[in-house]
């Protein structure tokens, strides 16, 4: 690999990014955790919410190490709430699916194998949120699919009786 002085750069400019959205991941899991409807789900949530937190502790030191110096606190993160639970589950999905994006441009751009192997693992682990994503997503639409099954059987049987 060739390692240039602009690409660790722009794995630098990168790394603050995601330091930043790190931490809105962090405050949006934590509403999902809120929102969550069962302990399992719950403890998902809450297990990739503490990944992201150690993400970003690993980020900063990524960056102090090539920098010298600490990134500050962005002032108070915000997040948009989603219209419903299954859409933010949706959001995250993608989100981490981005992210995974930009951590791999990140991984390029750096000349440390032992860094390098630092965003791989971070980048694993996204890999691995995204799963847990799509699996509680698909606990949630074939609920939902079964309540509709459910009450497409009760309007036939209602209109049997109404017939017969």
């Amino acid at each position: 690999m060739d390692f240039t002085k602009s690409a660790l750069e722009r794995s630098l400019k990168l790394v603050k990014e995601a330091i930043a959205g790190e931490r809105e991941d962090e405050l949006f899991y934590d509403y999902l955790i809120s929102k969550a409807p069962t302990k399992e789900q719950k403890d998902i949530i809450t297990s990739i919410r503490n990944d992201e937190i150690k993400h970003r502790k690993l980020f900063r030191q990524i960056y102090k190490a090539f920098t010298g110096m600490d990134v500050g606190e962005v002032s108070e993160e915000k997040f948009q709430k989603p219209k419903s639970y299954i859409d933010g589950i949706k959001r995250a999905l993608f989100n981490e699916l981005k992210a995974m994006e930009k951590y791999r441009i990140i991984r390029q751009g750096l000349p440390s194998r032992c860094y390098r192997d630092v965003v791989f693992e971070i980048l694993t682990d996204e890999i691995k949120h995204a799963i847990k994503y799509n699996y509680i997503l698909n606990l949630n639409l074939s609920k939902k699919d079964k309540k509709k099954d459910m009450c497409d059987r009760l309007d036939c049987n209602e209109m049997r009786s109404i017939m017969w």
